[in-house]
């Protein structure tokens, strides 16, 4: 993964509590969350689109 072991991860962990403090990792894990949600429903809606255009497309030509 990245070329990133146990320990370099437990030193950007450190690094990041330092720098937001231990308060803020529930803030940021949760907007973390919400993004990649959003971006999975936006990837899935997309994704329907393209099906239902490429269904509309071949019908048409039939």
């Amino acid at each position: 993964m990245f070329g990133l072991g146990m320990p370099e991860l437990v030193i950007i962990l450190v690094i990041i509590v330092i720098i937001f403090g231990a308060g803020k990792l529930p803030e940021i894990g949760a907007g973390i969350g919400k993004g990649i949600k959003n971006f999975k429903d936006a990837t899935k809606k997309e994704e329907e689109n393209k099906k239902l255009d490429d269904d509309t497309k071949g019908n048409s030509a039939t």
